[in-house]
């Protein structure tokens, strides 16, 4: 495994971050034990990051990763977030703040979070972040429940944006840095190196279409970029090699990101993502998949406020 420091928190993570959203069933049902037996192993093979949220299978995700973790709270680096709790309950108050980060610490079995985060800032109202979200999580930092407090989101504009205005520890997007989308780079990443914050990249495989991995039916992008899936696992079964494995070792390469998340909860999967840290991608292969996907790069869609997708 590979280490980084996570910008000016000194937490030194794993390239290869583990994702714990497929934990709540949030893809397709979980069994609880190989759930658990999957954080085993990736702790065993060198990975010390762990990002949840409340809002991963209505809490589900936390409690299973609070049971996978017992014994090894002292050999991990442990994230979750609050805001978000269902696809429409959004509450960023003081108050649900509070209230979130005790009963986040309940269901993973610690009295501290080394990152406690804003999930999808996009969804409210700006002056609600800065105003109330922002100084609550603040106050969670000082009191000790959390060692470092960060925000996530899609838009990664508006994220560089509430960062300047907020100073914040660490900047999670997700979506933006893959073979499909490169916009973290414009003005995240250079960001980062001026204010020194960490900077995260969760869905390194889009949502399963840089996998073999069936699509869920809620996935957003459009059809032009979903119907790369086959064509892409073509070309890299003409390599020998897995998509999954080019993709997630393609997202870990890059310099400026800390950690790179992907959802896991399945053995097979975690050993597979642990293996692409040590894969190097065909130099041909790459060309060549580079060239197929330019003409829809970058077709991201927007969630959130209409104001806050700038």
């Amino acid at each position: 495994m590979q280490y980084r420091t996570l910008g000016k928190t000194g937490l030194e993570v794993s390239i290869l971050g583990f994702g714990a959203s497929p934990m709540g069933n949030v893809f397709d049902p979980v069994d609880e034990s190989e759930a658990i037996a999957t954080v085993r192993y990736a702790l065993d093979h060198g990975v010390n990051f762990f990002d949840v949220s409340p809002f991963y299978g209505l809490t589900l995700a936390e409690s299973r990763l609070g049971k996978a973790l017992e014994g090894k709270r002292k050999d991990i680096i442990l994230a979750s977030k609050c805001g978000r709790y269902d696809l429409q309950d959004f509450d960023f108050s003081r108050k649900k703040i509070l209230q979130s980060i005790d009963e986040s610490l309940a269901r993973l079995k610690t009295d501290y979070l080394d990152l406690f985060q804003l999930h999808d800032i996009e969804f409210v109202d700006k002056q609600i972040i800065l105003e109330e979200a922002v100084p609550a999580i603040q106050e969670v930092v000082a009191s000790g429940k959390a060692r470092f407090w960060g925000i996530t989101g899609l838009p990664v504009r508006y994220l560089a944006q509430i960062t300047r205005e907020t100073n914040t520890d660490t900047v999670l997007s997700w979506g933006h840095y893959n073979l499909l989308e490169d916009e973290i780079n414009d003005e995240l990443v250079p960001l980062s190196a001026e204010m020194g914050f960490g900077l995260m990249n969760a869905a390194p495989l889009m949502q399963r279409i840089l996998s073999d991995g069936n699509l869920p039916p809620w996935h957003r992008s459009p059809d032009e970029v979903k119907a790369l899936q086959p064509v892409l696992l073509g070309l890299c079964k003409t390599f020998g090699v897995r998509l999954s494995d080019v993709a997630l070792r393609y997202a870990m390469d890059h310099p400026r990101i800390a950690t790179t998340l992907v959802g896991m909860c399945e053995l097979d999967v975690v050993k597979q993502n642990v293996a692409a840290v040590d894969f190097e991608i065909p130099v041909e292969l790459l060309q060549k998949i580079e060239s197929l996907v330019a003409p829809v790069k970058n077709r991201m869609w927007f969630e959130g406020k209409e104001e806050n997708n700038i």
